[in-house]
C-alpha cells in the first residue's frame, strides 16, 4: 500500500497572496509588519507566502457571528472620561 504524495504548490509573493486571499498588498505589507497576518517566509528580504499557510490564516478568520468577541484579545471597557481627565 502506497502513501498518497502531495503536490507542493510554490510560494507566492505579496501581489501573489493579495490576489489569492483578495486582500490589497498593502494590507498584507501592514499586518506583516504589525503581526496577526499569515505566516510568511524572508530569505534575502524576499517575501514569500506558502499558499498552505495562507489557506490556514483564511480558515482561521472564519467566524459565524460579527457580535462575538475578538478571539485571544481583551474586551477594550468603557472608561468615563471625566473619571480619566480627575485621575
Amino acid at each position: 500500500m502506497t502513501t498518497p504524495t502531495r503536490t507542493r504548490r510554490p510560494p507566492v509573493d505579496t501581489q501573489g497572496a493579495a490576489i489569492y486571499t483578495g486582500f490589497a498588498e498593502s494590507y498584507l505589507t501592514k499586518i506583516r509588519c504589525t503581526g496577526g497576518g499569515p505566516v510568511f517566509i524572508k530569505r534575502n528580504g524576499v517575501v514569500r507566502y506558502d499558499l498552505d499557510d495562507l489557506d490556514a490564516w483564511l480558515e482561521a478568520g472564519k467566524q459565524a457571528s460579527t457580535s462575538g468577541a475578538r478571539r485571544g484579545l481583551p474586551r477594550k471597557r468603557k472608561t468615563d472620561s471625566a473619571a480619566e481627565v480627575a485621575a
